[in-house]
């Protein structure tokens, strides 16, 4: 029978890949890539020789329809994006969604995502959080952040390097320089590292050493409320 597998894929470390991953991507008719380049050296590392079609945030609208049709047909298929589980700031939502509109069959698997480990690292509250994903760049920022100053709750997001400065000083100014934050970079990878304090002492941090690589920022939530 037909069905979508959502497959994580390694954020760094090639090795924290699942031997079930692996084992699907082998043999499911279909696998959905972010970037066919990006994937591709992770196939050819694991041997899979699985035909591959290009699945991103600039085409998912218009191919979600041909992709339901031939999932119907009898395909099975796999969706995994360039690192990380698929959906998580990444194309997947709409395929899943139309999926289990149309009653076909999805196996979401467990594996890597680069917040978990973000979250357990930062050493601040993890029995309840949320997970803001990327904030926006300009329209609705503030808006954002003057609410997200009084969430109680630990709050984790996704930025880039040349935007972590900005966004460090939004949180020195909506949420208060003496606030609780961890910066996770280049997780699982050889210069993996994690700086922890305020807001304050963080932004100073990066201020006097630009970051690079793949970024989790960690808020503790408002004590005060």
């Amino acid at each position: 029978m037909s069905k979508l597998y959502i497959v994580p894929t390694p954020i760094g470390n090639l090795k924290d890949i699942t031997f079930r991953a692996v084992e699907i991507l082998k043999d499911v008719d279909l696998i959905l890539a972010e970037d066919t380049r990006t994937s591709g050296k992770l196939l050819k590392h694991f041997e899979i020789g699985t035909h591959m079609q290009s699945h991103h945030m600039h085409n998912e609208h218009k191919t979600v329809e041909a992709l339901i049709q031939k999932l119907k047909s009898g395909v099975t298929i796999a969706l995994i994006s360039d690192a990380g589980t698929p959906a998580i700031s990444d194309p997947g939502f709409l395929l899943t969604r139309a999926c289990v509109e149309n009653g076909i069959a999805v196996d979401c698997l467990p594996g890597a995502t680069a917040f978990v480990p973000a979250l357990v690292n930062s050493g601040l509250p993890n029995d309840k959080f949320i997970f803001e994903g990327f904030l926006p760049v300009k329209k609705g920022r503030q808006t954002r952040l003057l609410l997200l100053a009084e969430e109680t709750r630990t709050m984790i997001f996704y930025e880039s390097p040349h935007k972590l400065i900005k966004t460090l000083a939004h949180f020195c100014e909506y949420f208060g320089e003496e606030r609780q934050v961890s910066v996770s970079r280049e997780l699982t990878k050889l210069y993996e590292e994690t700086i922890r304090g305020t807001a304050k002492e963080v932004l100073a941090h990066y201020t006097n050493k630009p970051p690079k690589g793949e970024i989790v920022v960690v808020v503790a939530g408002n004590s005060k409320k």
